[in-house]
């Protein structure tokens, strides 16, 4: 199911909205986590998947990356990004993540940003970002915790005066889809276990290089509601790499 939730009016008026949209990477909490595990960009071919604004897109070009392909479902986040975007070599794409289609060995590096929770199937990503990388290319990804994403209702247990008691877990190794509110109702998400991205990933034949369960900036802890980012983890961010051995 590809669902397109961000060129639904009502959807995409709340996402512009939000710090990371008005802002850009530094007002994304996890940014500062996936930013160390990148590699050197110079002169390296990057595709990003699920590129929305173009963030990442416009960042790799600024650390001299030769080439970028950003690609995206929607219209509105694309055209976002075109109107950011003064770079003959950044392209971007329309087209579903699932339908991407590129030659062997295309990109250098493959990166994506809290994308891959809205795909049904990690393992199907996982072997084509395998074919389109040389042996010894980067693949760098966040993806919305496992934990976060387990049950339909992504939320705080909250007291009666409101306070958050503890994030609840359930339904953990029940895989599939889940029916849940971001920014508005009947958002799609697929629920995957930590072990199923990791196997995934290594069935493909990549060797997994780092594992990041990311806090928010020190220095954003102050805020009470940031703080209780450390009461669970919200992002896995995963760096791994193509080894020799070809995709199954």
């Amino acid at each position: 199911m590809k669902q397109n939730k961000y060129d639904d009016v009502q959807f995409f008026a709340a996402y512009q909205q939000m710090p990371r949209s008005l802002k850009g990477l530094e007002a994304a909490g996890e940014w500062h986590v996936l930013q160390s595990l990148l590699p050197d960009l110079r002169d390296k071919r990057v595709l990003d998947l699920g590129c929305g604004y173009g963030w990442h897109c416009r960042y790799a070009r600024e650390h001299h990356a030769r080439s970028v392909v950003g690609v995206d479902l929607s219209e509105n986040m694309l055209q976002k990004a075109r109107e950011l975007t003064d770079d003959s070599a950044i392209t971007y794409i329309r087209i579903p993540i699932e339908d991407i289609v590129f030659l062997p060995e295309e990109f250098d590096v493959v990166i994506s940003s809290l994308a891959f929770h809205y795909i049904e199937s990690f393992a199907d990503i996982c072997r084509k970002v395998h074919r389109y990388l040389p042996p010894g290319g980067d693949f760098i990804f966040s993806v919305e915790h496992p934990i976060f994403t387990s049950r339909q209702e992504q939320s705080w247990h909250m007291d009666e005066a409101g306070n958050r008691l503890h994030w609840p877990v359930d339904h953990y190794q029940a895989e599939g889809i889940r029916q849940t509110a971001f920014l508005t109702d009947n958002v799609v998400k697929y629920h995957r276990t930590i072990s199923t991205y990791f196997n995934d990933l290594i069935e493909a034949g990549f060797a997994v290089q780092a594992v990041k369960e990311p806090l928010p900036p020190e220095e954003w802890m102050s805020d009470p509601l940031m703080a209780d980012e450390a009461r669970r983890p919200m992002f896995l961010i995963v760096s791994a790499r193509k080894e020799n051995a070809l995709a199954k």
